[in-house]
């Protein structure tokens, strides 16, 4: 019986035709299930099987669903029947597989699909990695919903590795080549069907498909094809390596002109960033050669991210606004970059994109998170990224590494994500598949931090929830310097060209801050439980926050973050116990405490005792100037304040050399117009009162809602109760649908956001993402004091966030705080909690919550005069 592909759906609902009688007869047919992928040398090869198949398939009453995104001709007519779906592939990999995926989804089962050719997506993505994931995610899953889909690949565009990945991922895989003026087709795979003749070369002409089944014909075509593909062999390298080589060639010729020009442009778009105005800063600083040296100590594919742009950035901008200086000044960097494709191969190698796609839906955006981390962290990367690190790590030896976050939207501006993603410290001691290991498991760490609350609340809250950020890595030798079994930096801290943090009338905002610390960054950027950074305002480095020696002495370092070799692992380590070592740098970071060494003299012991004060540093050396030289160079040419992280290296007479760790737009409060602060408040009117100590610029804030954690019965509670009054805070956060509409006041004893319950409340940013402000209250003692950690990810997310902070020392004369005025409030005004879930009694009688609206309660601030009130107006 003659074959009739018309019929070939009703004699077997599982067989499917291609609409060529004689292709079905060549390869059994199509199944349900199938996709087919066609390897062409030209686009219009491709459309002639596709137009077939698309007839046939209306005739048979199959709904037909092209997705159109190539810039070739369109393969397919609008008509009953076809659905045409166009994407824009230039808003990534995420964007275009999302969409995919959910319009499959939607259609559920049955349908058929044409896709263009999908080496079209290498303009828009420029790495052939993401075809093959695209196509391993999209490729299974349709085979899942009983379809049948048609994708075309140009066989010179794609590397071997690419290709292996896809035939080993279709069902059917067809070669369309030409010679002499003739077109052969031979399939490759077809899943589960063969004949003597299947995979042989087939003539095509017309409708006819005829086997070359004389060896000698096919010897000789086989070499005819293999001269053409000799021809064009460099093509079968990647896409992003074959970019780069053109790169190299046009950098070797000095060539100038048009090419270079566009060459440069294309790499900006796939390599540094999205956003134009970083794009813009890369135009006047980054070169030819310093993006193909980027390539060299790149592993995988895509974007830099936003902190290792950042980094490259702010040094290319100091060496060329004065080189001499910042040669003799700036550490070379010899840092890796994971490219930001190795995240979404990640995903994919691990097969959890069906989960991501749950994970990008209202419902799942939290729920379906949490799981997803916690997978991550034990995921396996790629083996040929495995490899690459393998390498990575041989260059590196045994020197400790910083595994550095580096998102697609991290650090740019008006998103810094601050603190939101890991970055953590490798010793990098043990055996080299133990070196390997651990360094695997950092990296998934931090690709899992991309699913936890508080990057998640932050993505929500800024807009970016719906934005593709998939996470880079930057990979960074710990500058330092071995002291017998600790290594850690002489001095790392923080910088900002704008001192939003002013804390006396005559500072100048314009001339910066900084936090110091000696040994590891950690503490210049967290807020330490019982420890602090030195801060400095860099127009006045001699003055400090405190009230007085008592002051000063205590809200100074006394810890030091180092790496410990021996244990392989992070320590925190007493100043003392290091003071003895004639390496350490005192001379330039600390004064003799001559009290305290004359008390331990006392007590019979013949130790000096230091205090990092850093005077030495900021009084002898150039630190001070350097470092507000490369403020001022940094935010002039980002025409915006910035942040920058930093080590110091000092030499033996104090000479500071730095080594810049990030740069970044600092996100500021601003110093809005000047606010009228009344001359006196009527003592029944006023709820407190500050001189200094609060952060926000000027601020005329009214307050709808106050949520008051009651430091007394905070106190009396249990560590498991007061980590329930952090999630309970968290609870009513969530619960104000709108920071302007209803703003509110959260206050409490000690720090918010410590990791020390016995210090203050454990909340997390996402606990207090929509507070308007924060105030901390030293209203109990034994250490549950407010932290003015200026500088801090703590304080980048307030000030970001535009949330202002306050912190109150009832107990000092420039200070005020009356809880009085809230008991006198009338009973009206306390509302129910009304809770999610069942609250430990005790828990929830520490948490109250008022409405304060209709009693004209503000909080107002002048930055210039240091002067804040919270009052009743009205």
């Amino acid at each position: 019986m003659p074959h009739n592909p018309a019929t070939a759906d009703a004699d077997d609902p599982e067989r499917v035709s291609t609409g060529l009688a004689q292709l079905d007869r060549v390869l059994d047919d199509l199944r349900i299930g199938d996709n087919v992928v066609w390897r062409i040398d030209d686009v219009a090869d491709y459309r002639q099987f596709v137009d077939p198949f698309v007839s046939q398939a209306v005739a048979g009453e199959r709904s037909i669903i092209y997705f159109r995104f190539g810039q070739h001709p369109p393969l397919v007519t609008p008509g009953p029947g076809i659905r045409i779906v166009a994407i824009d592939a230039l808003r990534g990999f995420e964007a275009f597989t999302r969409h995919v995926y959910q319009l499959i989804t939607d259609h559920g089962r049955g349908a058929f699909y044409v896709f263009d050719c999908l080496s079209d997506l290498l303009s828009a993505w420029a790495t052939d990695l993401m075809v093959g994931n695209l196509f391993q995610v999209i490729c299974p899953y349709l085979y899942e919903l009983d379809t049948v889909a048609y994708f075309g690949l140009l066989s010179s565009s794609h590397c071997y590795t690419t290709m292996a990945r896809i035939r080993e991922t279709t069902q059917v895989l067809i070669d369309v080549r030409h010679a002499d003026g003739q077109c052969y087709v031979q399939p490759v795979k077809v899943w589960k069907r063969q004949s003597p003749t299947m995979f042989l070369p087939h003539a095509h002409d017309g409708e006819a498909f005829r086997p070359v089944i004389d060896s000698s014909d096919a010897t000789r075509l086989h070499a005819r094809l293999e001269q053409r593909k000799g021809e064009t062999s460099q093509r079968q390298l990647d896409y992003w390596d074959r970019l780069f080589l053109d790169a190299a060639e046009v950098l070797q010729q000095d060539e100038e002109g048009e090419r270079r020009d566009q060459i440069i442009e294309q790499l900006f778009q796939i390599l540094i960033s999205r956003d134009e105005r970083i794009i813009a800063l890369a135009r006047r600083y980054l070169r030819l050669k310093d993006l193909i040296d980027v390539r060299a100590r790149m592993i995988g594919s895509g974007y830099l991210g936003g902190k290792a742009v950042g980094m490259l950035l702010a040094r290319r901008i100091l060496l060329a606004h004065d080189h001499a200086r910042w040669q003799q000044h700036l550490d070379p960097h010899d840092s890796f970059f994971l490219g930001s494709d190795v995240y979404y191969s990640f995903l994919v190698h691990n097969r959890w994109w069906d989960r991501i796609m749950r994970q990008r839906t209202p419902d799942g955006y939290f729920a379906e998170a949490r799981s997803l981390q916690l997978d991550m962290l034990q995921g396996r990367l790629p083996d040929e990224i495995r490899l690459d690190l393998e390498r990575m790590l041989d260059y590196f030896g045994q020197y400790p590494i910083l595994v550095r976050s580096s998102s697609l939207l991290e650090d740019g501006f008006g998103n810094a994500f601050a603190g939101k993603y890991e970055s953590l410290f490798l010793v990098n001691q043990g055996a080299p598949e133990d070196r390997l290991e651990q360094l695997e498991r950092a990296i998934c760490r931090v690709f899992a931090s991309t699913m936890s609350e508080d990057a998640l609340a932050y993505r929500l809250q800024r807009g970016l929830a719906e934005l593709e950020e998939p996470m880079g890595l930057l990979l960074q030798r710990v500058c330092g310097r071995y002291h017998d079994r600790y290594y850690f930096p002489d001095v790392a801290g923080v910088g900002v060209s704008r001192n939003i943090f002013v804390w006396e009338e005559s500072m100048d905002p314009g001339a910066g801050m900084t936090r110091l610390v000696m040994g590891l960054g950690t503490r210049a950027v967290d807020r330490i439980e019982g420890d602090h950074a030195c801060v400095v305002a860099l127009d006045q480095p001699h003055k400090r926050p405190f009230r007085d020696h008592a002051d000063a002495a205590r809200f100074s370092q006394h810890d030091i973050d180092v790496l410990d070799i021996s244990e392989n692992r992070l320590r925190t380590l007493r100043v003392r116990d290091l003071s003895d070592d004639p390496e350490l740098p005192l001379r330039w970071c600390a004064e003799r405490d001559r009290d305290a060494t004359q008390r331990a003299r006392e007590r019979g012991s013949s130790q000096q005792v230091w205090r990092l004060s850093f005077a030495p540093l900021l009084r002898e050396t150039p630190f001070v100037p350097l470092l507000r030289e490369m403020l001022r160079t940094l935010e002039a040419a980002y025409a915006y304040p910035v942040d920058i992280e930093f080590t110091v290296h000092l030499a033996a007479d104090g000479t500071p050399s730095f080594s810049l760790v990030q740069c970044r737009p600092l996100q500021t409060l601003g110093l809005s117009q000047r606010v009228a602060l009344p001359e006196s408040v009527p003592e029944r009117r006023l709820f407190f009162a500050t001189d200094g100590r609060f952060m926000g610029g000027n601020i005329d804030q009214p307050i709808q809602r106050i949520i008051q954690v009651e430091g007394p019965r905070y106190s009396a509670l249990t560590q498991a109760q007061k980590f329930a009054v952090a999630r309970l805070v968290g609870q009513l956060n969530r619960r104000i649908p709108d920071r302007s509409a209803c703003p509110t006041l959260l206050i409490g004893p000690g720090r918010w956001g410590t990791s020390t319950p016995e210090l203050g409340v454990p909340i997390r940013f996402a606990d207090i993402s929509r507070i308007a402000i924060i105030a901390e209250v030293a209203e109990l003692g034994d250490g549950m004091v407010p932290d003015l950690s200026f500088g801090s990810h703590f304080f980048q997310d307030l000030v970001e966030s535009q949330i202002a902070y306050v912190a109150l020392f009832p107990q000092e004369q420039d200070s005020r705080y009356r809880a009085e005025w809230l008991e006198a409030l009338p009973h009206s005004h306390r509302l129910t909690l009304d809770l999610d879930e069942q609250v430990d009694e005790a828990v929830a009688q520490t948490v109250r919550l008022f409405d304060v609206g209709e009693t004209g309660l503000r909080v107002v601030a002048d930055v210039l005069s240091q002067r804040l009130l919270c009052y009743q107006t009205d």
